[in-house]
Formats: C-alpha cells, structure tokens, sequence
C-alpha cells in the first residue's frame, strides 16, 4: 500500500483500452490507500468495463459525459478539474493522447485536461505498432514538455498477439508514482543511497552463507526517499521484492559486491542509509566443486570477515554527509546501537529486535528504536515497513543541512 495517499484527491481518467481492467486494480489501491477517486471514462472504456465496477471501488459515481448535471453525478466539469490533487489518465490510448497534446476537447475527459491545474500522469497503452508511429512520439514529447508525467509504456505480450512496448504499467507501480507525485518533495535535489537485502557468500558452486533478510525494509526506505523527491540509488541483495519505481537500481551478490558499488558511488551523496544485512563472514577459499555429502568435512570450511561497509562511510564521511546505520540484534538493543553508533561515526541509528514477533526479517511491520547522537533514545510502536520509512525519514530531514 503506498504511503502518501490517504486523504488526498486524484481523478482517474479511464479511455478504450483492454487494459481498463488494470485500472479497475488501481482504483481499489488508490482507495485502499486512503485516497479520494474520482472517475472520469470515455464513451471507449465503457465498452470495455461498466461505470458501476469503478462506482462500486471508489465508493464515488463515475462520470461519463460533458454535459450530464444531474445531481448524482456530483460536480461539474470545472469543479472537478478544480478538486483534484493530482490526475492519472491510465490507460492512455493514442486517441487520448493526440487530444491531450494539441488541445482538443470534444469530450469530458479531454475538456478536463485542459482545466486540471493539478500534476498530470498518463500511462500509454496501445498496440506497439500504434505506439511506434511518429506521430505517438510527438505527442508524448509535447506532453512531456508541459510537464506531465509520462510513465511507461511496459514491454510484453499483448491481447492482440504482438510483442513489444505498449503494456499499461502495472497499478502498482502508478499508485507509487502518483505518492511520489503528490510527495513534499522535501528532499527534491538531494541525492540518497540506500542498501537493502542480504548478500550471498559462495562456498562452492551450490551453497552459499546468507541471512534472513528480505530486503523489504530497505526497499521502503528507497520508496519514501524517491516519494520525497529524492534522486535515490539503491544497491539491492539478492532478493524477491521488487524495486521501486523512479529509483536506479543496481544489483549486487556478495558482501565484496555490495563494498565496491557503494563505496564507488558514496563521495556524490548527500544521504546514505545503510539498511542491507550485510554478511560479516565469508569463505576464504570457495570451493570448485560441490562438496559431496559422503566426504564433507564443515569444520574445514574457514571463515574470514568481511570489509565493514559502514566503518568504512563513517570513517570517510565528508562534510554535511548523513549516515545512517541499521542494527539488528536479540539482546542489548540499545546499548549495541549506541555503541556502532559511536565506533562508526553515525548521525542515527535504527534499531530493532529481530526476535520478536513482527519484527525485523520476512515481516510486513516493524518497531524500531531511534538512536540519535545525544543520546535520545526514540522507541517507535509496531506499524508497517511503509510507516517505518517515513518517520525514519521525517527524523533525516531535521540533520540535513539547509
């Protein structure tokens, strides 16, 4: 669920495409999350999917045509380009999307863009031939130039049998878009490295030495960051979750790997947070062949440490640089984090206790405890990863420099 958008307004255009069934998906995310949806559909999209299933979603009536002022269709045409926070049109046929770029407003939707003071996104869906053509391009540019947001399309296969781009982009990724859209944009300009995931340690070409961790958490602080504005780079274990969108991602195995792709890219940010579970042991000799059952000797297996990435960052930090670090321990929570927070030269520390229930690896919650420089040590109450990152990065804000 996306942070960000409870409460606010966001109309949602829908015109003909097969993929209208994807924005029946989004709307109920969108109203999940909190929001507010208005939908607007084209004469096309009701073709493809009823007014009553967005109606039924969005807990709103849906409007269909420029001219209908019947009560129950609640605001007119003015007053709804006025109400919305924020308008995604998805999907965007290449009708649409020569209306949209040349003015022209012969129906509701189209009428709408051009009184939507709001930020806009369009999500293009279309044949890949249609997206293909020149004329499509220009109009994504002219549109692009005005400053809307253009997302997708995706590449894949299509209900017409062709291959190629023109997907919708997934209702995920435009719900994360849109928190982003309607972000503080607090830290707009600022760039930010986050670490997330496990790292894989080979013992022979089969197994391999790892940890518990998901990656889950540092994904969402890689999502608030970007929601936030932010130019965020996030350097990912090996893991299932999905990056988020808007975000460079670059994957990493080892401890070795993670070393070398943060630390080559760490002078250049102004933020670094440090979320990855990072092996502190790995074999110091990985074998060619896999160890065979019958003739497997462990205890000949030795172990080295690995570099310690967040000693490394504190140790050479530049002026203004924020650090923070990650602690996840079953004792001593926060005298073990004092204690890094110190030795490794950090400006928080966020702990947790990975024994408890609900908390740490493999989990959607979190509770963590802050550790700040002075001492203060800030206990949060169990709530969801999303929740977590945003009030880690409510607390970053405030050690940024102006």
């Amino acid at each position: 669920m996306s942070v960000g958008l409870k409460n606010r307004r966001v109309l949602l255009g829908v015109t003909g495409g097969i993929a209208a069934y994807k924005s029946a998906d989004l709307t109920s995310r969108l109203a999940q999350a909190g929001a507010e949806v208005r939908l607007v559909m084209t004469a096309a999209a009701r073709a493809f999917v009823s007014p009553l299933t967005f109606q039924a979603l969005s807990g709103q009536p849906v409007s269909t045509d420029l001219f209908d002022e019947a009560p129950a269709r609640g605001m007119g045409h003015i007053e709804l380009g006025q109400w919305a926070e924020a308008a995604v049109v998805a999907p965007a046929t290449a009708n649409f999307l020569a209306k949209a770029a040349t003015g022209i407003a012969d129906d509701l939707l189209s009428t709408l863009m051009l009184v939507v003071t709001a930020p806009v996104v369009v999500c293009p869906a279309m044949n890949v031939n249609m997206y293909r053509h020149a004329t499509v391009g220009e109009n994504l540019s002219r549109l692009r130039a005005r400053g809307v947001t253009v997302l997708g399309p995706d590449e894949g296969p299509m209900a017409c049998g062709d291959f190629g781009p023109g997907r919708m982009v997934e209702p995920a990724v435009i719900a994360e878009a849109l928190a982003a859209v309607l972000g503080p944009a607090d830290l707009a300009g600022r760039k930010i490295l986050v670490t997330a995931g496990p790292t894989r340690e080979a013992v022979d070409p089969v197994r391999f030495l790892s940890n518990r961790s998901t990656g889950r958490m540092g994904v969402a602080l890689a999502r608030e960051a970007r929601r936030r504005g932010g130019t965020v780079t996030l350097v990912l274990g090996p893991t299932e979750i999905e990056p988020p969108w808007g975000v460079e991602t670059v994957r990493v195995v080892s401890a070795t790997d993670m070393h070398r792709q943060v630390t080559a890219r760490a002078p250049d940010m102004d933020l670094i947070v440090m979320n990855a579970a990072v092996a502190d042991y790995t074999p110091a000799r990985v074998r060619e062949q896999k160890i065979k059952k019958a003739t497997a000797n462990l205890s000949g297996i030795d172990l080295t440490s690995t570099l310690d990435i967040l000693a490394e960052l504190g140790a050479r930090k530049p002026p203004g640089q924020i650090l923070v670090g990650f602690a996840a321990e079953t004792e001593k929570l926060v005298p073990e984090a004092r204690s890094k927070l110190e030795r490794k030269n950090l400006d928080l520390v966020v702990a947790n206790n990975v024994a408890l229930p609900g908390v740490g690896f493999a989990t959607e919650t979190n509770q963590v405890i802050l550790v700040h420089p002075h001492g203060e040590a800030e206990k949060l109450p169990l709530m969801p990863k999303a929740e977590v990152a945003l009030e880690v990065f409510d607390r970053v804000m405030r050690l940024l420099p102006d």
